[in-house]
């Protein structure tokens, strides 16, 4: 049975040690097979409010500075807040769903596994609108660099971005930004069905 749709999703964490971390910043796009997005507002990204006091990981306070001030400011939302959200986001594209496993949608990203863990922690309205099975490119990603003597897919190459999926035209590279790397992630799955000639 195809699928019905993939959420593609992507969270920036305040460490690596899933048990202790909290999120930062979670973004969300959902696409059809094609991996074209639903429409103009299929596409979602905030950022998480953290206490003052909350450590994060040496990582993150230096690369993600920004990100962790802008966590710790009145703009900054309750992530019981952000869980909602997603809830309702998702609800208004797939309103009666989450009665059926096989008709929900499947999450999908780069290393997703660990995204969802972070989900199912501390999003559970959003995880109970999500299919068992997940989409996870890193999968591709490995079995390319095994076995393909083509060029790997290069999250920051600007053409590279641009042919596979991203638009408008990127302007700067933003790694380590939730919503840049879906974007990213999706060009990367579309690299991968190029390259191998896949349809559906």
């Amino acid at each position: 049975m195809k699928s019905e749709a993939y959420i593609w999703f992507d969270a920036e964490f305040s460490s690596l040690d899933l048990e202790q971390a909290s999120l930062l910043q979670v973004a969300a796009i959902i696409t059809d097979r094609e991996l074209r997005p639903l429409d103009e507002h299929a596409v979602v990204d905030w950022v998480i409010k953290i206490e003052a006091q909350t450590e994060v990981s040496p990582w993150v306070a230096t690369h993600l500075s920004e990100l962790v001030s802008w966590c710790r400011s009145a703009e900054a939302l309750d992530v019981e807040a952000v869980d909602r959200l997603l809830d309702q986001w998702v609800s208004g594209y797939f309103p009666e769903k989450q009665s059926a496993f096989e008709k929900r949608p499947i999450l999908a990203g780069n290393s997703i596994h660990n995204d969802w863990w972070m989900v199912r922690r501390h999003l559970p309205l959003f995880a109970s609108q999500l299919h068992y099975r997940l989409l996870d490119v890193s999968t591709l990603k490995t079995l390319w660099a095994d076995a393909s003597p083509h060029a790997p897919f290069n999250k920051e190459d600007k053409e590279m971005l641009e042919r596979y999926g991203i638009e408008p035209s990127v302007e700067t590279l933003k790694p380590h930004d939730a919503l840049f790397d879906i974007q990213a992630s999706i060009a990367e799955l579309a690299y991968y069905r190029h390259k191998m000639g896949w349809t559906l």
